[in-house]
Protein backbone atom coordinates (compact mmCIF):
# COMPACT_ATOMS: atom_id res chain seq x y z
CA UNK A 1 0.00 0.00 0.00
CA UNK A 2 1.32 3.13 -1.23
CA UNK A 3 1.93 5.96 1.76
CA UNK A 4 1.72 9.22 1.11
CA UNK A 5 3.46 11.93 3.36
CA UNK A 6 1.76 15.55 4.53
CA UNK A 7 4.17 18.16 2.92
CA UNK A 8 4.55 21.55 4.73
CA UNK A 9 2.60 23.86 2.76
CA UNK A 10 4.08 26.25 0.37
CA UNK A 11 3.38 30.61 -0.09
CA UNK A 12 -0.14 29.58 -1.88
CA UNK A 13 -0.91 26.75 0.32
CA UNK A 14 -0.65 29.01 3.43
CA UNK A 15 -2.52 31.84 1.89
CA UNK A 16 -5.15 29.26 1.46
CA UNK A 17 -5.09 27.71 4.89
CA UNK A 18 -5.31 31.31 5.86
CA UNK A 19 -8.07 32.48 3.94
CA UNK A 20 -9.92 28.67 5.46
CA UNK A 21 -9.09 29.76 9.33
CA UNK A 22 -10.44 33.18 8.78
CA UNK A 23 -13.72 32.42 7.31
CA UNK A 24 -14.04 29.98 10.25
CA UNK A 25 -13.28 32.46 12.67
CA UNK A 26 -15.60 35.08 11.24
CA UNK A 27 -18.71 32.76 10.20
CA UNK A 28 -18.11 29.81 13.01
CA UNK A 29 -16.52 31.21 15.97
CA UNK A 30 -17.42 34.56 15.89
CA UNK A 31 -20.94 34.48 16.12
CA UNK A 32 -21.08 31.41 18.66
CA UNK A 33 -18.69 33.87 21.46
CA UNK A 34 -21.42 36.46 21.07
CA UNK A 35 -23.72 34.31 21.88
CA UNK A 36 -21.96 33.54 25.19
CA UNK A 37 -21.08 37.30 25.33
CA UNK A 38 -24.67 37.90 25.08
CA UNK A 39 -26.02 35.90 27.36
CA UNK A 40 -24.06 36.93 30.19
CA UNK A 41 -24.38 40.60 29.02
CA UNK A 42 -26.84 42.05 31.91
CA UNK A 43 -24.91 39.70 34.59
CA UNK A 44 -25.22 36.42 36.36
CA UNK A 45 -28.22 37.47 38.00
CA UNK A 46 -30.46 37.93 34.73
CA UNK A 47 -28.87 35.50 33.28
CA UNK A 48 -30.02 32.78 35.77
CA UNK A 49 -33.56 34.27 36.29
CA UNK A 50 -34.16 34.02 32.39
CA UNK A 51 -32.99 30.27 32.60
CA UNK A 52 -34.85 29.53 35.56
CA UNK A 53 -38.15 31.53 33.74
CA UNK A 54 -40.77 28.77 33.70
CA UNK A 55 -41.47 29.34 29.97
CA UNK A 56 -37.56 28.40 29.22
CA UNK A 57 -37.78 25.53 31.71
CA UNK A 58 -41.34 24.39 29.95
CA UNK A 59 -39.40 24.63 26.25
CA UNK A 60 -36.27 22.86 27.92
CA UNK A 61 -38.44 20.01 29.25
CA UNK A 62 -40.37 19.79 26.09
CA UNK A 63 -37.33 19.66 24.05
CA UNK A 64 -35.79 16.95 25.94
CA UNK A 65 -39.12 14.55 26.13
CA UNK A 66 -39.00 15.22 22.13
CA UNK A 67 -35.04 14.25 21.61
CA UNK A 68 -35.92 11.18 23.96
CA UNK A 69 -38.47 9.58 21.88
CA UNK A 70 -37.18 10.59 18.75
CA UNK A 71 -33.74 9.50 18.85
CA UNK A 72 -34.78 5.69 19.57
CA UNK A 73 -37.72 5.55 16.98
CA UNK A 74 -34.66 6.31 14.26
CA UNK A 75 -32.21 4.38 16.19
CA UNK A 76 -34.12 1.40 15.42
CA UNK A 77 -35.62 2.49 12.41
CA UNK A 78 -32.07 3.30 11.24
CA UNK A 79 -30.69 0.23 11.45
CA UNK A 80 -33.32 -2.14 10.36
CA UNK A 81 -33.46 -0.22 7.22
CA UNK A 82 -29.41 -0.25 6.44
CA UNK A 83 -29.94 -4.16 7.21
CA UNK A 84 -32.33 -4.63 4.36
CA UNK A 85 -30.30 -2.55 1.50
CA UNK A 86 -27.13 -3.85 2.34
CA UNK A 87 -27.99 -7.31 2.74
CA UNK A 88 -30.58 -8.28 0.51
CA UNK A 89 -30.93 -7.28 -2.92
CA UNK A 90 -35.19 -7.28 -3.75
CA UNK A 91 -37.35 -5.05 -6.14
CA UNK A 92 -37.58 -1.57 -5.22
CA UNK A 93 -34.22 -1.20 -3.39
CA UNK A 94 -32.91 1.93 -5.34
CA UNK A 95 -35.99 3.28 -4.59
CA UNK A 96 -36.34 2.77 -1.06
CA UNK A 97 -32.61 4.44 -0.54
CA UNK A 98 -34.54 7.43 -2.04
CA UNK A 99 -37.29 7.80 -0.13
CA UNK A 100 -34.70 7.29 3.13
CA UNK A 101 -33.06 10.64 1.51
CA UNK A 102 -36.59 12.66 0.73
CA UNK A 103 -36.26 14.51 4.36
CA UNK A 104 -33.04 15.75 3.06
CA UNK A 105 -34.50 17.37 0.03
CA UNK A 106 -38.31 18.22 1.58
CA UNK A 107 -38.19 21.70 3.18
CA UNK A 108 -38.91 21.10 6.78
CA UNK A 109 -41.45 24.01 6.29
CA UNK A 110 -43.07 21.72 3.81
CA UNK A 111 -43.06 18.64 6.17
CA UNK A 112 -44.47 20.49 9.04
CA UNK A 113 -47.37 21.24 5.91
CA UNK A 114 -47.73 17.41 4.99
CA UNK A 115 -48.49 16.56 8.46
CA UNK A 116 -50.80 19.57 9.18
CA UNK A 117 -52.84 18.49 6.42
CA UNK A 118 -52.67 14.66 7.68
CA UNK A 119 -53.44 15.20 11.14
CA UNK A 120 -55.57 18.23 11.07
CA UNK A 121 -59.04 18.51 12.18
CA UNK A 122 -60.16 18.83 8.57
CA UNK A 123 -58.68 15.38 7.21
CA UNK A 124 -60.72 12.25 7.79
CA UNK A 125 -57.51 10.92 10.30
CA UNK A 126 -57.70 14.28 12.18
CA UNK A 127 -61.50 13.93 12.16
CA UNK A 128 -61.53 10.87 13.35
CA UNK A 129 -58.68 11.32 16.02
CA UNK A 130 -59.98 14.50 17.16
CA UNK A 131 -63.61 12.19 17.84
CA UNK A 132 -61.96 9.55 19.81
CA UNK A 133 -60.59 12.55 22.23
CA UNK A 134 -56.72 11.95 21.29
CA UNK A 135 -55.20 15.83 20.02
CA UNK A 136 -52.12 15.47 17.53
CA UNK A 137 -52.12 18.55 16.12
CA UNK A 138 -50.87 21.31 18.75
CA UNK A 139 -49.51 18.86 20.67
CA UNK A 140 -46.35 17.02 21.59
CA UNK A 141 -47.31 13.88 19.60
CA UNK A 142 -47.31 15.86 16.33
CA UNK A 143 -43.89 17.38 17.40
CA UNK A 144 -41.99 14.21 17.86
CA UNK A 145 -43.80 12.88 14.47
CA UNK A 146 -42.38 15.66 12.55
CA UNK A 147 -38.96 15.39 14.46
CA UNK A 148 -38.32 11.71 14.00
CA UNK A 149 -39.15 12.40 10.06
CA UNK A 150 -36.93 15.28 9.45
CA UNK A 151 -34.19 12.80 11.18
CA UNK A 152 -34.88 9.55 10.11
CA UNK A 153 -32.05 9.61 7.36
CA UNK A 154 -29.11 10.42 10.08
CA UNK A 155 -28.37 6.83 11.29
CA UNK A 156 -29.02 4.75 8.35
CA UNK A 157 -26.86 6.97 5.79
CA UNK A 158 -24.03 6.67 9.01
CA UNK A 159 -24.67 2.80 8.49
CA UNK A 160 -25.69 2.01 4.87
CA UNK A 161 -21.99 2.54 3.79
CA UNK A 162 -20.05 1.12 6.00
CA UNK A 163 -22.22 -2.03 5.75
CA UNK A 164 -22.00 -2.08 2.33
CA UNK A 165 -18.19 -2.41 2.87
CA UNK A 166 -18.16 -4.70 5.21
CA UNK A 167 -19.93 -7.26 2.90
CA UNK A 168 -22.08 -10.18 4.67
CA UNK A 169 -19.12 -12.94 5.23
CA UNK A 170 -19.38 -12.99 8.64
CA UNK A 171 -22.84 -13.10 9.34
CA UNK A 172 -22.89 -15.84 7.16
CA UNK A 173 -20.30 -17.45 8.57
CA UNK A 174 -21.78 -16.87 11.88
CA UNK A 175 -25.29 -18.43 10.41
CA UNK A 176 -23.49 -21.58 9.02
CA UNK A 177 -22.09 -22.07 12.56
CA UNK A 178 -25.66 -21.94 13.61
CA UNK A 179 -26.08 -18.80 15.03
CA UNK A 180 -29.56 -17.33 15.56
CA UNK A 181 -30.20 -14.21 14.05
CA UNK A 182 -30.50 -11.79 16.92
CA UNK A 183 -27.24 -13.55 18.23
CA UNK A 184 -25.52 -13.34 15.04
CA UNK A 185 -26.53 -9.28 15.33
CA UNK A 186 -25.42 -8.57 18.56
CA UNK A 187 -22.12 -10.73 18.47
CA UNK A 188 -21.35 -9.87 14.88
CA UNK A 189 -22.50 -7.02 13.17
CA UNK A 190 -23.18 -4.35 16.10
CA UNK A 191 -19.64 -4.52 16.74
CA UNK A 192 -18.51 -4.27 13.57
CA UNK A 193 -21.47 -1.57 13.26
CA UNK A 194 -21.16 0.23 17.08
CA UNK A 195 -19.01 3.68 16.15
CA UNK A 196 -20.97 4.43 12.62
CA UNK A 197 -24.38 3.46 15.14
CA UNK A 198 -22.94 6.21 17.71
CA UNK A 199 -22.19 8.48 15.88
CA UNK A 200 -25.51 8.91 13.89
CA UNK A 201 -27.59 8.60 17.43
CA UNK A 202 -25.68 11.59 18.11
CA UNK A 203 -26.13 13.45 14.61
CA UNK A 204 -30.27 12.50 15.12
CA UNK A 205 -29.87 14.00 18.50
CA UNK A 206 -28.50 17.52 17.27
CA UNK A 207 -30.74 18.25 14.80
CA UNK A 208 -33.66 16.87 17.00
CA UNK A 209 -32.95 19.54 19.51
CA UNK A 210 -32.12 21.90 16.67
CA UNK A 211 -35.61 21.74 14.48
CA UNK A 212 -37.15 24.72 13.90
CA UNK A 213 -38.99 24.85 10.60
CA UNK A 214 -41.26 22.46 10.89
CA UNK A 215 -42.31 22.48 14.42
CA UNK A 216 -43.12 25.92 14.11
CA UNK A 217 -45.96 24.58 11.74
CA UNK A 218 -47.66 22.18 13.56
CA UNK A 219 -46.83 23.32 17.15
CA UNK A 220 -48.69 26.35 17.93
CA UNK A 221 -45.67 27.55 19.36
CA UNK A 222 -48.27 28.04 23.05
CA UNK A 223 -45.87 28.91 25.60
CA UNK A 224 -45.26 26.68 28.00
CA UNK A 225 -46.59 23.69 26.34
CA UNK A 226 -46.38 23.10 23.19
CA UNK A 227 -42.93 25.73 22.27
CA UNK A 228 -39.51 24.49 21.99
CA UNK A 229 -36.53 25.79 22.78
CA UNK A 230 -35.76 26.73 19.22
CA UNK A 231 -38.95 28.09 19.03
CA UNK A 232 -38.57 29.95 21.98
CA UNK A 233 -35.89 32.11 21.24
CA UNK A 234 -37.65 33.45 18.17
CA UNK A 235 -40.71 34.59 20.79
CA UNK A 236 -38.41 35.82 23.12
CA UNK A 237 -36.47 37.95 20.67
CA UNK A 238 -40.27 39.27 19.32
CA UNK A 239 -40.68 40.02 23.28
CA UNK A 240 -37.33 42.22 23.08
CA UNK A 241 -35.50 39.87 25.65
CA UNK A 242 -33.14 39.66 23.81
CA UNK A 243 -31.08 38.73 26.79
CA UNK A 244 -33.24 35.83 27.38
CA UNK A 245 -33.02 34.94 23.65
CA UNK A 246 -29.26 34.62 23.59
CA UNK A 247 -29.73 32.69 26.62
CA UNK A 248 -32.22 29.98 25.58
CA UNK A 249 -29.64 30.44 22.34
CA UNK A 250 -26.72 29.73 24.60
CA UNK A 251 -28.50 26.45 25.78
CA UNK A 252 -28.67 25.12 22.11
CA UNK A 253 -25.10 26.08 21.41
CA UNK A 254 -24.02 24.36 24.33
CA UNK A 255 -25.98 21.21 22.81
CA UNK A 256 -24.29 22.00 19.56
CA UNK A 257 -20.53 21.95 20.49
CA UNK A 258 -21.35 18.88 22.66
CA UNK A 259 -22.31 17.02 19.78
CA UNK A 260 -19.81 18.80 17.68
CA UNK A 261 -17.08 16.90 20.87
CA UNK A 262 -18.77 13.78 20.46
CA UNK A 263 -19.01 13.61 16.66
CA UNK A 264 -14.68 14.19 16.90
CA UNK A 265 -14.52 11.57 18.89
CA UNK A 266 -16.67 9.29 17.46
CA UNK A 267 -15.03 9.75 13.71
CA UNK A 268 -11.48 9.20 15.26
CA UNK A 269 -12.56 5.68 16.95
CA UNK A 270 -14.13 4.83 13.49
CA UNK A 271 -11.01 5.34 11.61
CA UNK A 272 -8.60 4.02 13.50
CA UNK A 273 -10.98 1.07 13.83
CA UNK A 274 -10.80 1.22 9.78
CA UNK A 275 -7.27 2.04 9.69
CA UNK A 276 -6.71 -1.20 12.17
CA UNK A 277 -8.48 -3.82 10.42
CA UNK A 278 -7.06 -2.84 6.81
CA UNK A 279 -3.30 -3.50 8.51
Amino acid sequence: MQTYIAQKPKTLGKVLIGLGLFFVFLLLILPLTLIFVSAFRGGWELFTSNLLDKDMLAAIRLTLWVALLTVPVNLVFGTLIAWCVTKFQFTGRKLLIAFIDAPYAISPVVAGLCYLLLYGNQSWLGGWLDSQGIQVIFAWPVIVLVTIFVTSPYVARELIPLMEAQGSEEEEAAMVLGASGLRMFLCVTLPNIKWALLYGTVLTTARAVGEFGSVAVVSGAIRGHTNTLPLHVQLLQQDYNSVGAFTAALLLASIALLTLILKTIFEYLQNRKLSGSLH
